[in-house]
């Protein structure tokens, strides 16, 4: 996540880690404006989606349930990033966008996805990992961290139990790999007394 921040560039740095630490789908990202960014609070207020039409114009709609409307908070290690983003690359005014295209205008995924590309690349992480793979990342890091199924949904804007299952689920078999570490290391442990105590015979 780190890696292709760095190596994304200034202009979409923010946009990589926000991403990561708060989950967000593209299209909620894109249509992020000024005022839904509180740095002091540290949160991010989803209020709408740009969708895209078969004619490739780009327009912001309201989220499709009342569960996508949400405040998702993010830490204060990115808080630097966002505030410099703000102030550098951000649409002007309240209602700017937060993240608009060098030449102006709405963020097209289409566009974004080629410097994707060029930093996965440049990073050196597996053409497996797509964009959207930052978003699985950040739920996952959030169940490992304590986050509950109900605060998962929140954060993913999902009414449905299913996806948040999915981390837990993850989570559990995290937990069971940390569970058998610790057995093995106790295991070695326990197999150095005994030679020592053999040797003291």
């Amino acid at each position: 996540m780190f890696a292709v921040a760095e190596a994304i560039g200034p202009r979409w740095r923010a946009l990589v880690l926000l991403t990561a630490f708060t989950t967000l789908r593209f299209g909620e990202l894109a249509a992020l404006r000024r005022r839904d960014v509180n740095l002091a609070n540290r949160l991010v207020r989803v209020q709408r989606n740009q969708a895209e039409l078969n004619s490739g114009r780009l327009y912001d709609k309201a989220p499709k349930s009342r569960a996508g409307f949400r405040p998702v908070a993010f830490p204060a290690k990115i808080v630097d990033d966002l505030a410099h983003h703000l102030d550098r690359y951000a649409g002007p005014g309240p209602d700017g966008h937060l993240f608009i295209w060098p030449r102006g205008g709405k963020l097209p995924r289409s566009n974004f996805r080629d410097d994707w590309i060029r930093a996965r690349t440049a990073a050196g992480v597996s053409e497996d990992d797509h964009f959207h793979d930052l978003r699985h990342s950040g739920n996952t890091l959030a169940s490992q961290n304590g986050a509950s199924t109900r605060e998962l949904m929140t954060r993913m804007g999902h009414s449905s139990t299913r996806a948040a299952l999915i981390y837990q689920h993850m989570t559990s078999d995290r937990d069971r790999a940390i569970a058998d570490r610790m057995s093995e290391a106790v295991r070695k442990t326990l197999q150095r007394d005994d030679v020592a105590t053999d040797s003291d015979h």
